[in-house]
C-alpha cells in the first residue's frame, strides 16, 4: 500500500521508530507494565463476567445472565443508591474542607510547617487502622469517645453506627479525617502559584479574607478543584475498607457499597461472575464520570 510521495506505511513506521528510538526504549517498558498490571486484568475481568465461574475458573459462556441477575436484585438498586449517598455526603462534608484549610494555611504567618505536617499525618495511616480507631470513637456503649463526651452533658449514649440514617455521614467523617490532609496540600501548592502582585493589590484595596478567597484564589484554583472533584467522586464510588471494617455494610445494608457488594459476592458467596458484573457496571459509571470531567475541563479552559 502506497501513500502520497511514494512512501509506504512500513517505511514511515521504521523511519519514525529509528528517529525516536531512545524515546521508544524508555516508553516501552512502562507501556508493557501498564498493560500487564492495569489493562490486562480489566480485559480479563470484563470477559469473565460473561461466563459461569466455578471458583475463579470460567466454565461456560452464559452471555448477560450475570448482569440480569445483578440488575434484577433489589439490593443492587439499594446499594447503588447508598453509593450515590456516599458521594453526596462526601461533597457536603469532605470536599470543601481541604479547600478551606489550604486557604487558611496560606493566610497564616507562623507555624505553617507544623500545621502542614499535623494535618497530613492521618493521610499516611493505613485505612484499616483508621477504621479501627473510629470504631472506638463511635462505640455505642459508654466506652466510646463520643459517648463519653456526651455523657458529660448528661446526653446519650447513642448508637452512632447503628442508625440507618446517620451511618453514611459518620463513615464519610472518618474517611474525610484520613484523606483531607493530602488533598489540602494539592490545593496549597496551587495557591502558591497565585500572582503575588494581584494578591497584594486586593489586600491593599481592602479585600478581607473571604474577598481574596472569592476573587483571587478560587478562580485560580478552578482547574485543580474540578480535577479533585472528579477524583473524589471516583474514589468514593470505590469505597470498600471503611464500611467493610466498621459496619460490614450494616445496619440492614444501609452502608453497603458497590465495591463491598462485589467483594462479598466473590469472596463470601463464591459468585465471582456476578461480582465481576458489578465491577464492570461500576467501571462503566466511572468511565461516564471521566467523560463528564473532560467535558467540564474543556469548558473551563475555554
Amino acid at each position: 500500500m502506497k501513500l502520497k510521495g511514494n512512501k509506504t506505511i512500513p517505511n514511515n513506521l521504521l523511519r519514525s521508530i529509528s528517529t525516536n528510538l531512545s524515546g521508544w526504549m524508555l516508553l516501552l517498558p512502562g507501556m508493557f507494565l501498564f498493560f500487564y498490571i492495569i489493562w490486562r486484568p480489566i480485559f480479563i475481568g470484563i470477559t469473565y463476567s460473561f461466563f459461569d465461574i466455578k471458583g475463579f475458573t470460567p466454565i461456560k459462556f452464559i452471555g448477560l445472565q450475570n448482569y440480569k441477575y445483578v440488575l434484577s436484585d433489589t439490593q443492587f438498586l439499594r446499594t447503588l443508591k447508598n453509593t450515590v449517598s456516599y458521594v453526596f455526603w462526601s461533597m457536603i462534608i469532605g470536599f470543601p474542607l481541604p479547600i478551606l484549610c489550604a486557604i487558611m494555611l496560606n493566610e497564616m504567618i507562623g507555624f505553617k510547617q507544623y500545621f502542614k505536617i499535623s494535618l497530613y499525618l492521618p493521610h499516611i495511616m493505613p485505612t484499616i487502622a483508621v477504621s479501627v480507631l473510629w470504631i472506638n470513637i463511635y462505640a455505642p456503649d459508654g466506652a466510646g469517645l463520643l459517648n463519653m463526651l456526651m455523657q458529660r452533658f448528661s446526653l446519650g449514649p447513642y448508637q452512632w453506627l447503628m442508625n440507618e440514617k446517620s451511618v453514611i455521614p459518620l463513615l464519610i467523617v472518618s474517611s474525610t479525617w484520613k484523606g483531607f490532609g493530602g488533598t489540602m496540600l494539592y490545593y496549597f501548592a496551587a495557591i502558591q502559584s497565585v500572582n503575588t502582585e494581584l494578591y497584594e493589590a486586593t489586600r491593599i484595596d481592602g479585600c478581607g479574607f473571604w474577598g481574596r478567597a472569592r476573587y483571587v484564589i478560587i478562580p485560580h484554583m478552578t482547574p485543580i478543584i474540578l480535577l479533585m472533584l472528579i477524583r473524589q467522586i471516583i474514589g468514593v464510588f470505590q469505597t470498600l475498607d471503611a464500611p467493610m471494617v466498621m459496619t460490614s455494610g450494616g445496619p440492614n445494608g444501609a452502608s453497603m457499597t458497590l465495591a463491598l457488594t462485589a467483594y462479598n459476592l466473590a469472596f463470601r458467596y463464591g459468585r465471582a461472575g456476578e461480582a465481576l458484573a458489578v465491577n464492570f457496571i461500576t467501571f462503566l459509571l466511572l468511565i461516564g464520570l471521566t467523560f463528564v470531567y473532560y467535558g467540564a475541563e474543556k469548558k473551563v479552559s475555554e
